[in-house]
């Protein structure tokens, strides 16, 4: 009787025969093979990684950034042109209220004067236009006469908060101040008074208050 060939036994591809022989082929030790092999790709966490998994935690659910809007700044003075630099510090604390400053203009405490600047901010399509200045009670305090004749809607809560805040921080210039505030097209008007202490408190209370403005006249 002829003998007869035994066939060799099946060889698994995805098993290298220095790890596990071919005629022992184990299924439970070959998943763990695969296992260990995976996990070893997975690099190990290290300080780089945990810093980055903060800065995410942190941002997660912070407002975004707000959008930038432009601003004009009108100095109303009688005094030569580049004595009163309250310009500079307007221009400054709009900045950090994410304003763009486009420019910074001196006009004579005329009522034609300051109409023509605010006509000028309105036409250029600025989003906000500050006086500073003029606002008092003397003979040449004229900022919220010209202001009123330029504006469609007037604000009274924006002025109420500027000399609320005023009074708050002991600046009677800013608390008694006869400024106004209010909507010349799509721009935003408002009247400051000129004294550096005046400046800053309405500044810091005014920002809020106009982006809220702006964004309902957009919605």
């Amino acid at each position: 009787m002829a003998s007869q060939e035994t066939a060799a036994p099946a060889v698994d591809p995805t098993v290298d025969p220095a790890v596990e022989p071919a005629g022992n082929f184990d299924p439970v030790l070959q998943d763990a093979q695969r296992a260990s092999q995976l996990l070893g790709d997975i690099p190990e966490p290290d300080d780089e990684m945990f810093r980055s998994l903060d800065a995410q935690d942190r941002t997660r659910g912070e407002r975004p950034l707000s959008p930038l809007l432009h601003a004009m700044v009108v100095i109303v003075s009688d005094e030569p042109e580049g004595a009163n630099r309250s310009g500079e510090l307007v221009a400054e604390l709009l900045s950090e209220e994410d304003f763009l400053v486009d420019a910074v203009l001196q006009v004579e405490s005329r009522k034609p004067a300051i109409r023509k600047a605010i006509q000028t901010a309105v036409v250029g399509g600025a989003d906000l236009v500050v006086t500073i200045g003029a606002t008092g009670t003397g003979p040449r305090d004229k900022a919220p006469e010209a202001t009123r004749a330029e504006l469609d809607k007037k604000i009274p809560g924006i002025a109420e908060a500027l000399r609320a805040s005023g009074l708050s921080a002991n600046s009677l210039e800013a608390g008694l101040s006869r400024g106004i505030a209010g909507i010349s097209g799509s721009t935003v008007v408002v009247n400051l008074a000129g004294t550096r202490g005046a400046i800053r408190d309405g500044m810091a209370t005014l920002g809020p208050l106009v982006r809220h403005v702006i964004a309902d006249m957009n919605r």
